[in-house]
């Protein structure tokens, strides 16, 4: 058995079993971590008690403005507090504009789809998990032949 379906039950994909662990390893730099400081936080976990939810405070309203405590339950958010992690560990190195950098370009944005009324954290309270889990978005089979936009040869012409 993988550890993503150790993590994840079937019964709501997406959502981490009971008893789920955060770990995600260090982060590495895109070059090789040759020459490159130590990160400061050893894990996802330690950089969210550390630093994040102590310094990035805000009046929590369980509707407008929402958190899990449970926020590895969200793939979505985990996805993005590691990001939010990773980027602070390289942005710090710049003292001169990484923290506005940081601030301006990953904590706000990330922040405020996770905290808002419709992000990951939908039906979840700051005290409670969601007794029912968000669904993943809905997607039907790409018809073949269907040109692929993402190449110059499947961009319709005028756009």
């Amino acid at each position: 058995m993988s550890a993503h379906e150790e993590i994840y039950d079937e019964e709501y994909p997406g959502e981490p079993a009971e008893g789920a662990q955060a770990d995600v390893g260090e982060p590495v730099a895109a070059g090789g971590t040759e020459g490159r400081p130590e990160p400061v936080y050893g894990s996802l976990e330690d950089f969210l008690a550390g630093y994040l939810l102590p310094v990035y405070r805000r009046a929590l309203s369980g509707s407008a403005t929402t958190w899990c405590a449970e926020w590895w339950r969200h793939v979505e958010a985990w996805i993005r507090l590691d990001a939010l992690w990773r980027s602070w560990e390289y942005l710090r190195l710049d003292a001169a504009t990484g923290m506005s950098v940081w601030l301006r370009d990953h904590a706000d944005p990330h922040m405020a789809v996770l905290l808002s009324a419709d992000g990951p954290f939908k039906g979840c309270t700051p005290d409670q998990h969601a007794t029912r889990p968000l669904k993943p978005l809905p997607s039907t089979p790409v018809p073949e032949g269907t040109p692929d936009p993402t190449t110059a040869d499947g961009l319709p012409r005028g756009t």
